[in-house]
């Protein structure tokens, strides 16, 4: 979120992470990026889980950075 912001895209949208119900784990300082990833589509979770504690995987950071790249870098 803070580099889309620095290149100077629309960083408005937010998502309501309650929905999840590992919502509540999000660290605060991440939370409003988050939200963001979420509105955007860039990160989804799965199931009714973000698991913003477990570690992610290569894969996972390249579909993250592929979807950017089309959805807000177009």
């Amino acid at each position: 979120m803070n580099y889309a912001q620095y290149k100077g895209y629309d960083v408005s949208m937010r998502a309501d992470l309650s929905k999840f119900a590992d919502g509540e784990s999000i660290s605060p300082w991440a939370k409003d990026a988050m939200s963001w990833a979420n509105a955007e589509g860039l990160i989804q979770g799965s199931g009714s889980q973000l698991m913003p504690a477990d570690n992610v995987q290569r894969c996972q950071v390249a579909a993250i950075l592929q979807s950017f790249i089309e959805r807000i870098a177009k």
